[in-house]
This record gives structure tokens, sequence and C-alpha cells, in this order.
């Protein structure tokens, strides 16, 4: 009987320190993205970044910064289709600028990308809206963009033209 209550015990205490890793990792990821969206806007960011001319600034109602690398399976095979699904429903509305974190350090640094693919929303004036960690869905980012568009803010961005 003792055998099977050190058992329990130490299997009460393993679900417990494993639940505690869970929630400190949700709390780390939350915290990231509650720095990303507290970012500058995204034209302030440019005016420091000398690799991004001020010729590649096109107007659009809603930015998405897809990051992903070169070598990432997921961001070619589910998240590059899931944009194309988005950029066909939302066309006149949104401007889709591919990142390569290999490379814009300063981008991944501001918006606190943690894994690729990672997506960020945002709005006209370049402010992230939303911030995706992982694979966004087609549907995920519609509801995101709408959100925006809701709004009504029509001003013009700063943000890279080279769009998909």
């Amino acid at each position: 009987m003792s055998e099977i209550v050190i058992r329990l015990s130490i299997l009460a205490l393993i679900g417990i320190i494993s639940w505690l890793f869970v929630w400190a990792g949700r709390r780390f990821v939350e915290a990231q993205r509650r720095r990303a969206l507290a970012t500058a806007p995204l034209s302030a960011l440019l005016l420091q970044d000398k690799a991004l001319p001020a010729s590649d600034v096109a107007p659009s109602l809603v930015h998405i910064l897809a990051f992903s690398t070169p070598d990432c399976r997921q961001c070619h095979q589910l998240q590059a289709p899931a944009l194309q699904r988005v950029l066909e429903a939302r066309e006149e509305a949104i401007k889709i600028v591919e990142v390569d974190a290999t490379t814009e350090h300063n981008l991944v640094q501001a918006y606190h990308v943690l894994t690729v693919p990672s997506t960020v929303v945002l709005d006209a004036v370049g402010n992230a809206s939303a911030i995706n960690y992982g694979f966004a869905t087609t549907q995920l980012l519609l509801s995101q963009i709408d959100k925006i568009l809701a709004k009504g803010d029509t001003s013009c961005p700063a943000v890279p033209s080279h769009s998909r």
C-alpha cells in the first residue's frame, strides 16, 4: 500500500512540475507578445534601418510581415499558401512583406520573433495589431485583418512594398 502511495506522489509531483513548465512557457510567450505589440510603429523602425530605402514604402491599409527562413519547411509548405489565400481574399487592402529572419535582425528583435513562421499584422500606421508565433491559419489572419479594417484607419503607412 505504501508503495502505491509513493508512486502516486511521484506521479503527482511530475504532473505539477510539468504544469509549472507549461504555465511558465505560456507566460513567457505572452510577455514577448505584449512587448512586440508595444513596439514603435514600423515606419520608425525603418528609419533606423538603412538597408530599406524610403523608395520601398507603399501605402496600404494592412501589412503582414511574414517571418521565415530559407530552410523552414512549415513556412513554405503551410504558411506561404495561407498567406496567398489571405492575399486573394483581401488583395486591395493588404500587402504581405516577406522577412528573412536570418538577415533582418532588427525586425526580429523588435517584434520578439521566437520561431518561424511568425506573422505580424500591422495597421495602416505601422503599429503591430496582432502577432502570431508559429503557423497562422488563413481564418485567423483574415479575422485579424478584418478587425483592423473595421476600425477604418486609412492613414498612410511606411512599410516596404516588395510584397507577394
